[in-house]
């Protein structure tokens, strides 16, 4: 598992995603290149930005019960997984912004290390080690990338 907290990890995040061009095509799925970074956003959205609502007791519940251990464990996403209806996009995004945005997440992430995060919690699954909100960014991204051959 790749270290979203170390630089050369970081910058080997990057570099793949700076590989992808607005006509990248995914090797499995139906998202777009554009939708596919606006998608990996999401997940940073959701950290730094308030935009996404907390989902209620009962379903942060469930979240919590059934989905947590997947999301944040050192296991990778199966091809053709479904996902969160707050992670679906819909319709054309600007490829150039979502890429610039998703870079900016990871290098603001990086800058704010490891300790930041250390029981820091999260809308959907309470509070989490730094070690699980690594593994939920970094095996998202590489999922993601995979996707789309880079």
């Amino acid at each position: 598992m790749q270290n979203i907290f170390l630089k050369e990890d970081c910058d080997e995040f990057i570099s793949r995603i700076n590989k992808l061009t607005p006509n990248t095509q995914p090797l499995w799925g139906k998202m777009s290149v554009d939708q596919m970074l606006a998608h990996c956003n999401v997940t940073y959205e959701m950290v730094y930005d308030n935009i996404h609502e907390k989902p209620n007791g009962f379903m942060r519940f469930l979240l919590k019960s059934f989905v947590k251990k997947k999301v944040v464990d050192e296991s990778f996403y199966p091809k053709n997984i479904r996902t969160a209806p707050q992670f679906i996009i819909n319709g054309d995004r600007n490829f150039q912004l979502e890429k610039v945005r998703l870079i900016s997440y990871i290098n603001k992430t990086l800058e704010l290390g490891k300790d930041n995060f250390e029981g820091k919690e999260s809308l959907s699954f309470g509070k989490l080690s730094s070690n699980e909100w690594n593994n939920m960014f970094a095996k998202h991204l590489d999922h993601h990338l995979c996707q789309f051959g880079v």
